[in-house]
């Protein structure tokens, strides 16, 4: 292990412990308590400013800047720790700006979309609040040439170049001029193959509200989010970021998660054992820094193991790679069994594209061309 990769583990576990252990519930404010983490406030107070910085960044990698730093922030004012006080304060509201920016392009996109007669649903993006994402990501069910003539035509927006895998996935990336976060719009479709037909007509057909900033959008509901992340996680990416963690075991200790109806739209799509194998990873993890998350014994029972864990490595929380070549089988055996001819045709290209993706990783340091 070197020292950076090794600083990076320190980091995450830091950051972990700050967001899990800092809040009761929702992200909406620290425990008024948080004396149990006096420990760690004592560790990042002897952090010199380039090591603090290292740690927001790895914060902002992972989505949970504003959470870990908020934390941070209070047991600095409590223990009158002036400069830690002063680098979290700046932290935060350098990222604040940056999320309320966003979160106005993201209203205008909606907007734009909306009115032009294209049903629209903000996926992913706000799930992270009160943090947000790198991208904005959007599912609409509104043809592909319409959508990308109002992005066009109304935003002035830049149609990124598309991979191979942004055609399979069915989805387009826009730079929008004036705004640091690319635009990512899955249209019709779902999955990295853009086999996920009737899952992703659940999206539109279940999907709710919520106000940010004192704009409304249109978000996917519970039971959807749990899906999506499941497709990002375990049958595309095959690593988690803390926000994961994070979101998730606030979404299932909300009691807002209708398991039964959960595996009803997991069926559909063939892809009930991840689902399960995604949640009790997340339990995993969160148990690991002393949260709880309980889950129904048949999600438990589901799940490709029981005792599965991430890894850290790189920065990120890896998947075990059997595990999920084991969820990819049981995927397109359902599809064979469903007569799901989209997905039928289109799984079998996964996994050369994956290896075209590895490939072009080792010689050029990217996969952007593939992924």
């Amino acid at each position: 292990m070197t020292q950076s990769s090794g600083t990076d583990n320190a980091h995450i576990s830091l950051l972990s412990t700050l967001v899990i252990q800092g809040y009761d519930g929702d992200y909406s404010k620290p425990r008024a308590d948080l004396n149990h983490l006096l420990g760690k406030l004592e560790e990042v107070a002897g952090f010199s400013e380039e090591r603090f910085r290292e740690l927001v960044q790895l914060a902002d990698t992972h989505h949970v800047t504003v959470r870990a730093l908020r934390v941070l922030e209070q047991l600095a004012a409590q223990e009158r720790q002036k400069r830690l006080l002063e680098w979290s304060a700046d932290a935060i509201e350098t990222e604040q700006r940056r999320i309320g920016k966003a979160v106005e392009w993201l209203y205008a996109i909606v907007q734009a979309l909306q009115l032009s007669g294209c049903p629209v649903t903000v996926i992913k993006s706000l799930d992270h609040w009160p943090d947000l994402g790198s991208d904005l990501d959007l599912y609409t069910s509104g043809a592909a040439d319409h959508v990308v003539g109002v992005m066009q035509e109304k935003l002035h927006a830049k149609l990124e170049p598309r991979s191979w895998g942004d055609r399979l996935a069915s989805k387009w990336n826009f730079e929008v001029p004036g705004l640091k976060e690319l635009v990512e719009i899955h249209v019709q479709y779902l999955g990295q193959t853009g086999e996920q037909k009737q899952l992703a007509q659940r999206v539109l057909e279940r999907c709710g509200e919520a106000t940010v900033n004192g704009r409304s959008f249109p978000v996917a509901g519970p039971d959807e989010r749990i899906l999506i992340s499941t497709l990002q996680r375990m049958y595309r990416h095959f690593y988690f970021r803390l926000c994961d963690m994070a979101d998730m075991a606030a979404l299932l200790q909300s009691g807002k998660v209708d398991f039964a109806e959960l595996r009803r739209g997991a069926d559909v799509g063939g892809i009930w054992p991840g689902v399960a194998t995604f949640l009790v990873i997340v339990a995993q993890y969160v148990k690991q820094y002393g949260g709880i998350v309980s889950l129904p014994q048949g999600v438990i029972e589901s799940a490709y193991s029981p005792d599965l864990s991430v890894q850290i490595k790189n920065k990120f929380l890896r998947v075990p790679m059997r595990p999920a070549a084991g969820l990819y089988g049981s995927q397109l055996l359902n599809a064979s069994l469903q007569g799901d001819f989209r997905a039928m045709s289109r799984l079998p290209l996964l996994p050369p594209l994956a290896v075209s993706a590895l490939v072009a990783y080792r010689l050029t340091g990217s996969d952007k061309g593939v992924w």
